[in-house]
């Protein structure tokens, strides 16, 4: 899935989401407050289907969402020293002890000794499931793809399998 497919899930979902439980309170993209989050997660990046090194990020799930749409922000950082910065929206949903979130966001990617995605506007989107404690800490594992969706020539694409802990801040 080496294209935008997270990030037009995210949009999906949440749109079905606000037009089913914000809209018809009045509120389609009104702001309103949700629970905050750090996360940390580790990970293995993936270019071109093949392992290529290691990716430590951190993520701010911030207390304000518009509609179904949290305002989140991350920082990540790989063994080949990439960099990767951005600010987004999320959509998630929770069943019984779990959940599932989809997430998008645009970014600046800074490149080291690692992969060359094509230019320093990069996209980043993917999807987690996990499990959430009663107190609210949750663990789980997710996928990310980064690309930068065709503005630049070329547009290669990196994947990060990880595993994330995510932290209330409430």
């Amino acid at each position: 899935m080496a294209d935008g497919t997270f990030a037009v899930l995210t949009l999906a979902l949440g749109l079905l989401d606000m037009g089913s439980n914000y809209c018809p309170t009045g509120s389609c993209l009104g702001p309103n407050e949700v629970d905050s989050r750090m996360s940390f997660s580790l990970g293995e990046t993936y270019f071109q289907d093949d392992p290529f090194g290691t990716e430590f990020y951190v993520r701010r799930d911030t207390s304000l969402a518009y509609g179904p749409f949290q305002v989140i922000y991350g920082l990540s950082l790989t063994d080949d020293n990439d960099g990767w910065i951005g600010v987004g929206q999320s959509w998630d949903t929770t069943f019984g002890a779990g959940y599932l979130e989809f997430h998008a966001m645009p970014g600046l990617y800074v490149q080291g000794d690692g992969v060359d995605l094509g230019g320093p506007i990069e996209f980043r989107s993917g999807v987690e499931l996990g499990y959430e404690a009663r107190n609210g800490m949750r663990i789980g594992l997710g996928y990310d793809h980064r690309s930068n969706a065709g503005i630049y020539d070329s547009n290669m694409g990196l994947e990060t399998v990880h595993l994330r802990v995510s932290i209330p801040t409430n």
